[in-house]
């Protein structure tokens, strides 16, 4: 046998005749410690989040936050980002809203839904959709 075999074989079996070691130390995962937070909860904290909007940085990243979630924005929450769009004079930033909210929905009829529920907020403030500007 030669040298590097019988060297590999003696640190394999000391491998395995070893006793098995504790670690020092388990760590602990603190981050889902928190409280769930209900939709309502949700809903308030962005709502209040876009009438405190003073700059379109802010309403672009506080929309991504937004949409980022498993779920569709209330009708609220998309009301108060058209008004701070309008506040901030972020034109795009209404429209992508609508587009967000075309991505998010389950189905076209749920879009429908949203666009006659924030019709009157989308005629007072004069944003457009993509469809109605035939882009």
């Amino acid at each position: 046998m030669n040298f590097s075999k019988s060297l590999l074989t003696r640190v394999n079996a000391r491998a395995l005749l070893a006793p098995a070691r504790s670690p020092a130390f388990t760590a602990v995962r603190f981050y889902s410690q928190h409280d769930e937070e209900t939709y309502e909860q949700f809903t308030n904290r962005y709502v209040k989040f876009f009438e405190d909007v003073d700059d379109s940085f802010e309403l672009r990243r506080g929309l991504n936050n937004c949409f980022s979630y498993d779920l569709v924005p209330d009708v609220a929450i998309c009301e108060a980002a058209l008004r701070a769009s309008r506040r901030v004079n972020d034109f795009a930033a209404g429209v992508r809203l609508f587009e967000a909210i075309q991505s998010k929905v389950e189905k076209p009829s749920q879009y429908s839904q949203y666009l006659e529920a924030l019709k009157p907020v989308k005629d007072e403030l004069g944003i457009l959709t993509r469809e109605e500007m035939n882009i």
